[in-house]
């Protein structure tokens, strides 16, 4: 039997997943955006879907929804916009590496998509993304110019996964970035830790 048309056609499927998976967890660049007064609050993955026990445990989503709804009223109170990005994995090769590796969770018209019940009717604006960088698709990029937003405060899930990846694009596309910690959940703290590091290394505030 001829192993090399099927061997090709694996190496081919395995190289398709590989890329699609780099488009899925890597930050744009961006342009760089002009000064603007403005800041939001930025709420990240905050649905049903991972708002649940086998992600996250009680007392981290306990300390999370007391830290986010704080983050929220201090926004309302400084007439700042709260805007809630949600994940809805589209595409072919996405899609397929969501459905093998992380059950389907958040694949684009699956159930629980929507934002988790201590979070619904927070956000003044809801932008949908398609990978973990928030800014991939340029709705949000939109949306912070219409709004004159250039200082971002950061909040939501998971720290190591689409927050620290939308903070990159952030920061690549020139906003003040401030990561709240305590509003921020995430399965390795430890690898948090280094995320975390990196991203102020580069000028993000923690807070």
């Amino acid at each position: 039997m001829n192993w090399e048309g099927p061997i090709i056609l694996l190496g081919a499927i395995a190289l398709w997943l590989w890329a699609s998976y780099r488009y899925m967890v890597r930050p744009t660049q961006g342009t760089p955006i002009e000064p603007r007064p403005g800041a939001a609050l930025l709420l990240v993955d905050l649905q049903t879907v991972y708002w649940r026990d086998d992600t996250y445990d009680a007392q981290t989503r306990a300390r999370v929804e007391a830290a986010v709804a704080r983050e929220t009223a201090l926004a309302q109170h400084r007439n700042q916009p709260v805007i809630a990005v949600r994940q809805e994995w589209a595409g072919i090769g996405p899609r397929l590496i969501a459905w093998i590796a992380m059950k389907g969770h958040a694949v684009k018209a699956s159930p629980g998509t929507e934002l988790a019940a201590p979070f619904a009717g927070q956000a003044d604006h809801v932008v949908t993304k398609r990978v973990q960088d928030g800014f991939e698709t340029g709705e949000l990029d939109v949306v912070l110019r219409v709004l004159r937003v250039g200082h971002l405060r950061i909040a939501g899930l998971d720290g190591t996964g689409s927050v620290a990846r939308t903070a990159q694009a952030a920061i690549n596309r020139g906003y003040e970035v401030t990561l709240v910690s305590d509003a921020i959940a995430t399965a390795r703290k430890t690898d948090f830790d280094t995320v975390r590091d990196s991203l102020a290394s580069q000028g993000a505030r923690v807070i």
